[in-house]
């Protein structure tokens, strides 16, 4: 079976760190899917206008050079982040990046479907969980009638819950921004998006975002973002 993206996402986040660890947790993120020029058909479209959401089919793409050298083969267990990185689950009862097939499955909201002269219909959407340049396999509505099960167990996840950091984003820092991109921002560090294995008060982090770098540092469940620098763009 051969597959090729029929789209790519566009997202505010360069890199997969930062990135929401589930889709429709940051409602405000937002970020659109741009169809390959072969799918550039308004017709494909026809009627998704009345769905609210959509599943999507995608490629964890950042794992690819890793999986090319063979550092990623098939494990069958995995550490979910959720706990804490040190207790390890079978990979097929988890959502991890590290799968034998690099396949992801995001359930996100249409904030609207834009017909462009230049790329043709664009969906902008909210609530993903992926960064940006993401192939895109396949969209599918979402169904509630299907979809939906609100009474589901979520086995381990039931059990725990994240701890949401407290952030400090001083005001004079948020001038690069606009006021829906700083919600957005905050939302995705109280979050904590470091490595659940590093608990380090001195260390300063640096999260790309928008073309910038948000350095921060952590300790006794304070965030605190300390710079933002502007990404250089030269070679």
């Amino acid at each position: 079976m051969i597959i090729t993206p029929i789209a790519h996402f566009r997202s505010a986040f360069p890199t997969k760190f930062g990135i929401p660890r589930q889709s429709g947790i940051v409602d405000e993120l937002r970020g659109c899917i741009v169809f390959e020029p072969t799918y550039r058909n308004a017709d494909a479209l026809r009627g998704l206008e009345g769905f609210d959401y959509l599943w999507i089919l995608w490629e964890f793409s950042a794992n690819r050079s890793a999986q090319e050298r063979g550092t990623t083969a098939w494990q069958p267990t995995v550490r979910p982040p959720l706990l804490g990185g040190n207790i390890q689950m079978g990979v097929f009862a988890t959502r991890s990046p590290y799968r034998p097939n690099p396949i992801g499955l995001s359930s996100v909201k249409i904030e609207r479907i834009e017909l462009t002269d230049k790329e043709g219909p664009v969906i902008h959407v909210l609530g993903a969980d992926l960064m940006d340049g993401t192939p895109i396999y396949d969209i599918k509505p979402y169904v509630a009638y299907a979809d939906s099960h609100p009474d589901a167990r979520s086995g381990f996840v039931d059990e725990r819950c994240w701890q949401e950091l407290t952030v400090n984003f001083p005001q004079e820092l948020q001038t690069h921004f606009s006021a829906e991109s700083i919600a957005a921002l905050t939302r995705v560090l109280s979050l904590d998006p470091r490595p659940q294995y590093q608990d380090n008060p001195e260390k300063v982090y640096g999260m790309p975002y928008e073309g910038y770098d948000i350095r921060f540092r952590v300790a006794d469940g304070v965030l605190k973002v300390v710079s933002v620098v502007k990404i250089s763009t030269k070679h």
